[in-house]
């Protein structure tokens, strides 16, 4: 890596370790004609998603001691588009599970879904207006394991019904895991649509019903993990709004961002905040 001021969204040496295999692996694989392997540092490229996922900075507002904005994004959309960014994701997951001295895969998943505004220039044939939430923009949909680890992402526009997400991220959870899901929990925006689905793919779908006695928000036993987890996503400025071109870019978005997230964990690293960088007037 050249020298440089080092940012809070790097790599360290050790959280590098982690992913670098298959990004060699990759580089291996993806040879000039000539079997040259290009001049970028791939630990630069990764640092400039990082960054970029974590400032909400946009191509051309990557600092000049980054990569540059072309080859940054050339490797963001091959990755993308070939699975590697799941590849690494998924590789950091199982190690996170084990270390919790759980299984690879989990048996059991937690759905939600969360509209988020669209910024300006987002293809309006991929967004929609989602009359419950009142958000134009597109639906994220997640399903994650008890630990709060992503297992599926889908993105949506916004009009998208959650059944439609919810069917997407069962079939994603089944063929992710290798069928160990068991058992699912969602909302009550889930309808019987998406248990009917689930039960086709061997994984009973719980509708968890909210008591109308209680007001305000109360978090529920093991489905308030995927409310944690979007929480966490949402410190990458990137994710507050949907600013890609492509749902596949917003789906990469949250994979680098738990990528991120699963490095600081698995190095024993705190992540810093944003009120952290501020000072308290005397």
């Amino acid at each position: 890596m050249s020298e440089r001021k080092p940012y809070p969204s790097d790599l360290s040496d050790e959280q590098w370790s982690l992913i670098e295999p298959v990004i060699t692996a990759w580089k291996n694989r993806h040879r000039s004609v000539s079997g040259h392997q290009g001049a970028y540092n791939m630990r630069e490229i990764v640092n400039a998603i990082l960054y970029q996922g974590r400032t909400g900075c946009q191509w051309a507002y990557l600092p000049h001691d980054l990569s540059q904005k072309s080859a940054t994004y050339y490797y963001f959309a091959a990755w993308r588009d070939d699975g590697t960014d799941q590849v690494i994701h998924e590789l950091l997951r199982c190690q996170v599970r084990e270390r919790a001295r759980r299984l690879e895969d989990p048996t059991l998943v937690v759905l939600d879904t969360q509209s988020v505004h669209a910024a300006a220039g987002v293809p309006a044939s991929t967004t929609g207006h989602d009359p419950a939430k009142r958000v134009p923009g597109r639906k994220r949909g997640l399903a994650v394991d008890v630990l709060g680890l992503v297992i599926a992402v889908v993105v949506l526009a916004a009009n998208a019904h959650d059944n439609t997400a919810g069917i997407l991220l069962l079939d994603q959870a089944a063929e992710h895991t290798g069928g160990t899901v068991r058992k699912a929990l969602a909302d009550q925006g889930f309808k019987n649509q998406v248990v009917l689905h689930g039960a086709g793919l061997g994984i009973d779908v719980e509708i968890v019903e909210r008591d109308p006695q209680v007001k305000g928000f109360v978090p529920q036993p093991k489905r308030w993990r995927v409310e944690q987890t979007y929480g966490i996503l949402i410190l990458h400025r990137r994710l507050v709004r949907d600013y890609e071109h492509r749902s596949s870019s917003s789906a990469s978005r949250v994979y680098w961002a738990m990528t991120r997230v699963m490095t600081r964990r698995l190095t024993s690293a705190n992540a810093p905040t944003w009120h952290a960088t501020q000072t308290v007037a005397a």
